[in-house]
């Protein structure tokens, strides 16, 4: 049984904060329904010491979290996300104070582990967006109101299996930042990514599969 812990990287504000910036990781466990701190621990991770140094520290991490398997952080990308994926680590990117969503993270993702037992469809999977076919084979969708502003849906419940799946030629996606997930299975099933930096707020990717071109 999945222990009862959600960590969060913390920044000086007390709020969620990046994977690759200063912060404490603090991992709160629920105890009789609510959530309190168990345990801490600083982490720094400069890109000036070298890949070697950063898989000390992802694995001094990962030894910390122990039974912990879920971590909520503003952005993950690059070569510590990849360590935690490795890890089987479920990674959250969301802004805020963590009491504003850890309960919802965890009924998420108590959901997702039920969705695997059974495909029963519910009224919130109908309410996932998912992708449209502009012309015969391009597919365009936006998960920029996905991204940090709906914790109970997540990028890769949008997404992971429509890219598993194949099927399409070109598949454009809007975002505020393009998911690493989508980086690790371009890079596994082949598909040409390219990305646009629209403005501030906005990254336009454009994932292409071999047939296409």
């Amino acid at each position: 049984m999945m222990a009862e812990e959600i960590a969060v990287i913390l920044g000086d504000d007390g709020s969620s904060s990046s994977l690759n910036e200063p912060g404490i990781v603090v991992v709160f466990a629920r105890i009789e329904g609510t959530w309190k701190k168990d345990r801490e621990i600083p982490l720094v991770l400069d890109p000036v010491k070298g890949i070697k140094d950063m898989r000390e520290k992802m694995a001094e991490l990962i030894m910390f979290l122990g039974p912990c398997r879920i971590l909520v952080t503003t952005s993950a990308s690059g070569a510590p996300y990849f360590e935690l994926e490795r890890a089987r680590c479920v990674i959250w990117e969301i802004s805020g104070k963590p009491q504003e969503f850890l309960s919802q993270v965890w009924a998420d993702e108590e959901k997702e582990t039920a969705k695997e037992r059974t495909s029963a469809q519910t009224t919130a999977e109908s309410r996932i967006p998912v992708p449209l076919e502009k012309t015969p084979g391009t597919f365009c969708i936006s998960i920029k109101e996905v991204q940090g502003k709906r914790p109970d849906i997540s990028s890769k419940q949008v997404l992971q299996q429509f890219i598993q799946r194949g099927g399409f030629l070109v598949l454009d996606i809007t975002c505020t930042h393009v998911p690493p997930w989508i980086e690790v299975e371009a890079e596994h099933r082949g598909y040409t990514l390219e990305t646009e930096q629209v403005d501030k707020e906005t990254v336009k990717v454009r994932l292409t599969t071999s047939s296409s071109q």
